[in-house]
């Protein structure tokens, strides 16, 4: 038995998992389909595969908050604010869905909580925190017990202003605890100290919204596991799981963000520092983008149809995986996606009664997957498969092999749509990045997006499927923490103040998570006057005097004209205002190492038809008989456990020195 740390993302499609063995760095992956039912049914199947060990520690990524946002199951939820403004939900933003030409046909969604399911409380605060009118005990406890009889058992509550003072929340608590017990609370002071009403009112009903689900899966997979385990955080760092049930919205992106912080650590040992990254899964195409090592955070991120203003590494998510079906649009058009087949019944060719054709069926009819998945764990149907996609090429009048290829370009188009979002759409060069692909199906489409974006190299790490789970293990222990002052002269006493009020919160935090040497990292958000949104910039730690002022205001300059091209730095008519403090607590981890490749291992080339301009004998290598320097020359197909690498005619895979295929055009 040896004494490891497991990783484990549960997919939508599969459940990954890597362990580390402590001593040696020794890494062992595996994979398990998973079991969308109930995910903890694949969690235990994919840690009982790795046979007896002696576990150190367990971090999990886990898409149990996000499935449900995604899929709108949400019900009894209620929500109460101040009085006066019960109609915050339904006034909610002017901002129209893709620009104001499509603001004649679009309809505003149906409000995360529906008005009659409102109820408001008398009480008032300014935007400085002081008490205007008080709270009302009698009306909290109306609402309380009317929320009780309805059986509404989740409640957010979000009073105005109470980023500046939570007494009034806080009393609302306790009139909800005694009235209404078995009620699931959120205060919006406790999930997000920050002002904006409508955003902070949805982030806040989002968090009760998922508490119940969360909740009962964490117990549900403490009881097997018998033993404590962390949680993967959306904003690049992990929380046990008897922490994370209180704050379970700052999961909702939590395996995106492994594998993004597993792919910036893979990426910078093998010396591309800046590098885009893309998780290709089943159900979805997850892209970030990674400058100096480091992926990029945003706090205006979604899921769904839902704001959520929390700490988050910036991801776009494309519904462009394995599993997207191909469909004909009433203009009979192909398309391809974002509806998945998923796990369960899947595509055509796991032979679980599929009924559609999907993308991984295209790559099985075009011979560029083999017949089998996970080494032949999972065997695939390419009867099935040659017959789905046949009818739908009989329907839109193609042969089957242009019908097939149509759906993989689709796919990478839409790939490449996303990573425009992140790199064209904000000012970067796509052609000045490294393209890191991961995912059960992340590298089939790596020679197409070369091709597409004008990308200089993609590369293809080791065990591609399970990157996202190694990314888990890479990951310290950390929370956000926020708190709004509004002001064009910054009070320096304030100011420190607010920072020595949120670092004792986050000492608190990690003193509960058993560290006792944590880092503080301070940023604050500032903006030109007048404008409506703010830019972050690194708040340096020490005393707070005027050179930490100027240092500040210079920092958000940079920032400002690095975004947007511009920067009012001696212009006396525009100036700075600031807007939020934040203090980020962390608690180092030992990393695991990326090892390098010292020899390669044992695999036989062989050769089966594929097709890519036409169909022909391929060779097929195996990856793992692949050593440092290997060269494979296009048309060629890679293989190995996980995930497969089909390399184009006019392409040529090296295999650097860390094991990474990096796949450019001749």
């Amino acid at each position: 038995m040896r004494s490891v740390r497991i990783g484990v993302d549960t997919g939508g499609t599969f459940t990954d998992v890597v362990a580390v063995d402590e001593e040696t760095g020794e890494i062992v992956t595996t994979k398990t389909p998973s079991t969308p039912a109930n995910p903890a049914d694949g969690f235990v199947a994919g840690i009982g595969k790795l046979g007896e060990l002696d576990v150190a520690s367990i971090v999990h990524g886990t898409t149990v908050a996000t499935n449900q946002l995604l899929e709108d199951r949400i019900a009894n939820l209620g929500f109460i604010t101040t009085e006066g403004f019960e109609s915050i939900l339904e006034i909610a933003r002017q901002s129209v869905p893709d620009g104001y030409g499509n603001s004649y046909f679009w309809v505003k969604p149906p409000r995360i909580v529906p008005v009659h399911l409102v109820r408001t409380v008398g009480g008032r605060l300014d935007h400085l925190g002081n008490e205007v009118r008080p709270f009302s005990e009698e009306q909290a406890a109306e609402a309380a017990r009317w929320f009780r009889s309805k059986g509404i058992n989740a409640i957010g509550v979000c009073f105005l202003h109470s980023y500046a003072n939570p007494e009034h929340e806080r009393r609302m608590r306790e009139v909800l605890w005694r009235e209404h017990p078995e009620a699931v609370i959120s205060l919006s002071s406790d999930v997000l100290r920050e002002y904006r009403e409508y955003e902070r009112s949805v982030t806040t009903l989002v968090d009760a919204a998922v508490k119940p689900a969360m909740r009962g899966y964490i117990a549900g997979l403490s009881n097997r596991l018998g033993m404590p385990f962390s949680v993967m955080k959306s904003n690049g760092g992990v929380l046990s799981a008897r922490e994370v049930v209180n704050q379970p919205i700052t999961t909702v992106l939590s395996g995106p963000a492994a594998g993004a912080l597993g792919a910036a650590l893979i990426a910078s040992t093998a010396g591309h520092p800046s590098v885009i990254t893309l998780d290709g899964g089943g159900t979805s195409t997850d892209v970030a983008v990674v400058i100096d090592g480091e992926p990029s955070l945003t706090t205006e991120g979604s899921v769904g149809r839902y704001p959520c203003k929390i700490p988050m590494i910036d991801i776009v998510t494309v519904g462009a995986g394995g599993g997207s079906v191909a469909w004909i649009s009433p203009e009979g058009t192909l398309k391809v996606g974002p509806r998945s087949a998923g796990a369960d019944p899947g595509p055509l060719c796991y032979g679980k009664g599929g009924a559609e054709v999907t993308v991984t069926d295209a790559h099985v009819f075009l011979g560029r997957i083999p017949p089998h998945l996970l080494g032949g764990e999972i065997p695939l149907d390419v009867d099935a498969a040659r017959h789905g996609v046949q009818a739908l090429a009989d329907k839109l009048g193609l042969t089957p092999e242009r019908t097939a290829t149509g759906i993989l370009e689709i796919s990478a188009f839409n790939q490449s749509n996303a990573i425009r979002q992140l790199t064209v759409k904000r000012g970067l060069d796509v052609r000045d990045f490294p393209l890191v692909t991961f995912g059960g199906s992340g590298p089939l489409l790596a020679c197409r997006l070369i091709d597409i974006l004008g990308l200089p190299a993609v590369v293809v790490p080791r065990d591609p499927g399970n990157v996202s789970a190694f990314g888990l293990l890479t990951v310290d222990v950390k929370n956000d923490y926020v708190r709004t002052y509004v002001t064009r002269d910054l009070a320096l006493k304030t100011a420190a103040q607010i920072f020595q009020e949120l670092e004792g919160q986050a000492a608190e935090a990690l003193d509960r998570e058993g560290f006792d040497d944590p880092v503080y990292l301070r940023t604050a958000d500032l903006r030109y006057y007048g404008q409506a949104f703010e830019v972050r910039v690194p708040a340096p730690a020490g005393p707070l005097d005027d050179d930490w002022k100027r240092a500040v205001i210079d920092g958000f300059h940079d920032a400002h004209e690095k975004l947007y091209g511009y920067a009012y730095r001696d212009d006396p008519r525009h100036g700075v205002e600031w807007v939020n403090l934040r203090v980020s607590g962390i608690g180092p981890i030992t990393r695991p190492a990326v090892r390098r490749l010292d020899k390669p291992g044992e695999g036989a080339t062989s050769v089966r038809p594929v097709h890519f301009d036409e169909t022909r004998d391929t060779p097929v290598h195996q990856r793992v008989a692949l050593g440092p320097g290997a060269t494979v020359q296009g048309p060629a197909i890679i293989e190995e456990y996980g995930s497969t690498i089909p390399v184009h005619p006019g392409f040529t895979a090296t295999v650097d020195e860390y094991g990474n295929v990096e796949i450019r055009r001749d």
